[in-house]
């Protein structure tokens, strides 16, 4: 990237409003975008608990696990080092297509003959070039070092060359997990660990979208992000139908930390997370249960490229539950420039990044089958006292960058020597199945007030903005109902709400007037007599 562009942060501010300034340059733009999209072709209604204070972290369940912990807590005192297994230079050279032809064998699955799951192994090498050592741990505890196998993989035309190129010591890429969560005779990928710290998972007749995270770094700042790794995993062989238990162990320049995963398939796939985390350096930004997606254009898309396809996006949205019961719903965006926001919080009950719409209508891809992605819920346990949910937003031009990141910034800074504790529940959620009690958005779309064929006059600049709401089944007539809409950097007319499509959705429609170029921050639900009746809706407009 060349030449000067300017960049938006959008930090603070109280939930659902953001502070903003600029900043004038590439540097963190450049970082961030690059770092992403390389990581990007790497990756292949519950009652909510308040969460607790992350002072007193629990005794570890197990000597292997405290073992783990003992390890991370020392290395966060020595020098940084990460070990490439000594991988030979032309594994590590190997293109994308030579990496697709190497292909594990599913008669070498791990577990196949002894549980209901599979454990599958990825080949080292291409983008995965900081292989991780993987353990397996029997019903006695008894911990077993797997070693590389070429035997395990086949190597398809093109990649014969590197079948001799490896040896026992280089370690895997990751790995996967199989069983049956669509239907009794097959084994299905449900949950995969596969470069940096990057894991996917899905749940029943879904397919993998966003991806989780087991920390993010500084992500935005502008020195650059810095992305941990995943070293090591315990695989735990689970009791007959029970859940898999894997250890990790993470290591970066600045972190190090050990990981328990409790992983339950399912119609909704849940992994109970627990994290050990010891700074060896200062944190600028600390990032907790980070996503990972993408967002190309949508019904909100002012332009969208010369495509067939209405949407194209892994998610759509973010949403926050805070403590006080309030729900935010956070539209994505595709925006000409590096946009970061943030909602603010202390111990909120949950947050995620969700795909609303899955209707098949709202993307017409019989590939990347857009309308069967799933979002992914947290539901704190520990550590999650005030803070921030932080969404950073790419600017991107092709479907296979991942350009969105969100997660969840403790208020108080990490400093080398500190030691964290953090415990939340990540699951699978299909659409907007979290709670139907309020009216939820279900579409956002704007445009200009200056009719087709129409000339421009001094009235182009406001924006005429429409959000659909789903009315909830104990919706009541709209009769006394009002449209509360606030904006920052603009000012809001013309609010009207009213029933739609059969009585079936609410309509909020309203002028925004932006007082300058800068960005229009709007809040926006719809309330009755004192009550709230939605959700809130909030969006950032950028002015042309």
């Amino acid at each position: 990237m060349t030449g000067k562009r300017g960049i938006r942060f959008i930090t603070g501010g109280s939930a659902g409003f953001f502070q903003f300034s600029s900043v004038a340059g590439i540097k963190a733009a450049g970082v961030v975008l690059s770092a992403l999209m390389a990581t990007a072709i790497v990756l292949m209604s519950t009652q909510m608990g308040y969460a607790q204070s992350s002072s007193s972290p629990p005794s570890a369940d197990s000597s292997l696990l405290q073992s783990i912990i003992k390890d991370a807590k020392q290395s966060a005192g020595q020098d940084y080092t990460l070990t490439d297994h000594k991988l030979h230079e032309k594994l590590a050279g190997m293109d994308y297509q030579q990496y697709r032809a190497i292909r594990f064998r599913p008669e070498q699955s791990l577990w196949k003959e002894t549980s209901p799951y599979d454990v599958q192994l990825f080949h080292p090498g291409f983008l995965y070039d900081k292989p991780v050592t993987i353990y397996t741990v029997g019903d006695d505890n008894e911990v077993t070092r797997l070693p590389f196998s070429a035997e395990k993989f086949r190597y398809d035309k093109g990649a014969q060359q590197f079948a001799g190129l490896t040896n026992e010591k280089n370690g895997y890429a990751g790995f996967r997990l199989h069983y049956p969560i669509n239907r009794d005779d097959y084994r299905d990928e449900f949950v995969v660990f596969l470069g940096a710290s990057y894991f996917r998972l899905v749940g029943q007749d879904q397919v993998y979208g966003l991806s989780a995270r087991g920390l993010a770094l500084n992500t935005g700042s502008p020195e650059g992000e810095e992305f941990p790794h995943f070293t090591a995993f315990w695989l735990k062989q689970p009791d007959e139908e029970g859940p898999v238990t894997v250890y990790a162990r993470l290591e970066s320049e600045s972190v190090t930390g050990a990981y328990r995963f409790v992983i339950t398939p399912g119609q909704d796939t849940t992994v109970d997370v627990k994290s050990w985390l010891f700074a060896r350096e200062d944190v600028e930004k600390l990032g907790i249960a980070p996503f990972t997606s993408m967002y190309l254009y949508g019904e909100n898309s002012a332009t969208r490229p010369d495509d067939y396809r209405p949407e194209v996006h892994d998610s759509d949205g973010v949403l926050m539950h805070t403590h006080a019961g309030e729900r935010i719903w956070r539209p994505l965006t595709n925006p000409a420039n590096l946009q970061i926001t943030s909602l603010s919080d202390t111990a909120p009950q949950g947050f995620g990044m969700l795909q609303r719409d899955l209707n098949w209508q709202s993307y017409l891809d019989s590939e990347a089958l857009y309308h069967q992605r799933p979002g992914l819920w947290v539901t704190p346990e520990a550590g999650f006292d005030k803070g921030r949910l932080e969404l950073v937003e790419i600017p991107t031009d092709s479907e296979t960058h991942d350009n969105i990141v969100a997660y969840w910034v403790p208020a108080s800074p990490m400093q080398a020597g500190d030691e964290r504790y953090f415990a939340y529940q990540l699951k699978t959620v299909n659409g907007a199945e979290l709670d139907t009690s309020v009216a939820q958005v279900v579409r956002t779309r704007h445009g200009s007030t200056v009719l087709p064929g129409e000339e421009a006059t001094d009235e182009s600049a406001k924006r005429r903005f429409t959000v659909d709401f789903s009315a909830p089944d104990t919706a009541a007539a709209l009769t006394d109902a009002t449209l509360v809409a606030e904006a920052a950097n603009a000012s809001v007319s013309e609010t009207r709400v009213f029933a739609v499509n059969g009585g079936k959705e609410w309509r909020a429609t309203f002028l925004v007037t932006p007082k300058s170029d800068k960005p229009v921050d709007m809040r926006v639900h719809i309330a009755s007599a004192g009550k709230r009746l939605s959700e809130v809706w909030n969006y950032v407009y950028q002015p042309k």
